[in-house]
């Protein structure tokens, strides 16, 4: 979900079921969310591809039954923020300094890539994959930027004037991003010759 949204980890950790609707195939993400200084936060609405909606429907079959789609199995609320980062991490132990594994983590490598010749990567790399995917396919690089809710730098006069969200350009370029995800799962990237 992270690669085909580009959202940050703890925006997904943080969503609720009542944010996402499996139906219209858009998940809302809340201002208070997002990463952003006071007064900067901006809300979101993602418009699921078909890729992102299908994972997002395996997941509630799992957790639907809970407020959050990532729930915490201890207590009340969502997952810790930095759990999904710190397992992918674990699967990565070749990079780490520390000698001893920690009691009740895993100590392996089957996360590295590329037998570790480009270092390590967290959560928060898939978001630049995404985008240089999108990038690699042609999509603007503007467009991509309110992909993942940055914010655009632009003249006062026109951020206060213009106020277009772009959800139908934005669903398009989403909708591209899932195919090519299903294009290297099935072996046949669009992006790969151009990225190289």
């Amino acid at each position: 979900i992270c690669l085909a949204t580009m959202c940050r980890i703890g925006e997904l950790l943080q969503s609720q079921w009542k944010d996402v609707d499996l139906t219209e195939g858009v998940w809302f993400v809340p201002k208070e969310n997002v990463k952003g200084g006071k007064g900067l936060k901006k809300s979101q609405t993602v418009a699921l591809s078909a890729f992102a909606l299908r994972q997002f429907k395996e997941l509630h079959a799992l957790t639907g039954a809970t407020p959050y789609c990532f729930p915490n199995t201890q207590r009340d609320g969502h997952v810790d923020l930095k759990s999904v980062t710190k397992i992918v991490g674990d699967c990565q132990a070749m990079f780490k300094t520390q000698k001893k594994a920690l009691k009740g983590r895993r100590n392996d490598n089957s996360l590295v890539l590329n037998d570790g010749r480009d270092g390590n990567w967290t959560p928060h790399d898939l978001r630049r994959t995404g985008s240089t995917m999108l990038q690699a396919l042609g999509e603007d690089t503007n467009m991509i930027d309110r992909c993942q809710n940055h914010k655009i730098d632009e003249p006062k006069t026109r951020a206060h004037y213009m106020h277009f969200k772009y959800r139908l350009t934005k669903r398009k370029i989403w909708e591209r991003l899932g195919l090519e995800i299903e294009n290297i799962l099935a072996g046949k990237p669009d992006w790969q010759d151009q990225y190289s």
